[in-house]
């Protein structure tokens, strides 16, 4: 189903110059991705948005403010949690990163066997590595995949309380942690078919949009006010604007 809006209509994508704003003196030179599809990059075309990716889209956000910025994306699609920390942490540390993000989980909540605790136990390894390294640390509550049009209906609810699970796990592992959460799943478009792929398991172009300003906002609001951990989606600063 294709979106009405493109991205200069759309009331929760970046307003112009907005992103400049919301970076603006941002401290952050070195930047690194860890994490499965969703971080590699493989979101479906949206006419009327960029074909850009969330995480390198963030990235040239951070380099328009500060075009010394680093950056290296490690993301490979199809890798559950620990073979995310098994391949990519040692090198995520080797690049010496002030800023990293975290996304995995989605791969092992697609079966039913997730274990929660054993993807709590590989994110809580990857992000005190990279928080004891000196790196300010994003993770991400996705958006629910559950709701695509693609996904057969019978496996709707399951996959559903699974993203939502994980996504719960990962919110109360960043206020533990004292990472930058984004949080994605109770977005008010969260149901719209519009935010994901034909293929069931990803997001479109609109869907990286709208999570690029989500991000922005996020780093702007840790950037401005340290000490706020909010992390439920009516303060998120992803209001219509």
């Amino acid at each position: 189903m294709p979106s009405t809006f493109t991205e200069s209509t759309d009331p929760y994508c970046l307003r112009p110059g907005e992103a400049a704003e919301l970076l603006h003196e941002h401290p952050w030179r070195r930047f690194v991705a860890l994490g499965d599809s969703v971080v590699e990059g493989m979101c479906e075309p949206t006419p009327g948005y960029p074909d850009v990716q969330w995480v390198d889209r963030v990235a040239a956000e951070l380099s328009a403010v500060r075009p010394e910025l680093a950056y290296r994306n490690l993301g490979r699609r199809g890798l559950r949690a620990h073979q995310v920390r098994a391949t990519q942490l040692a090198p995520a540390l080797a690049f010496a990163p002030d800023l990293a993000l975290v996304v995995c989980g989605g791969n092992d909540a697609f079966h039913p066997a997730y274990d929660a605790e054993a993807v709590d136990a590989e994110l809580t390894a990857m992000i005190t590595a990279l928080r004891h390294v000196g790196a300010d640390v994003i993770t991400l509550g996705m958006f629910d995949v559950s709701h695509s049009l693609a996904v057969p209906e019978h496996l709707r609810t399951g996959l559903g309380e699974r993203m939502r699970r994980l996504s719960a796990h990962t919110a109360s592992l960043a206020e533990r942690l004292n990472t930058i959460h984004v949080h994605l799943t109770d977005h008010p478009l969260t149901a719209d078919p519009t935010l994901y792929s034909t293929d069931g398991r990803h997001g479109s172009a609109r869907s990286d949009a709208i999570a690029t300003a989500q991000t922005l906002r996020t780093l702007s609001r840790r950037l401005h006010h340290p000490g706020d951990h909010e992390v439920g989606e009516a303060r998120s600063g992803s209001e219509p604007r």
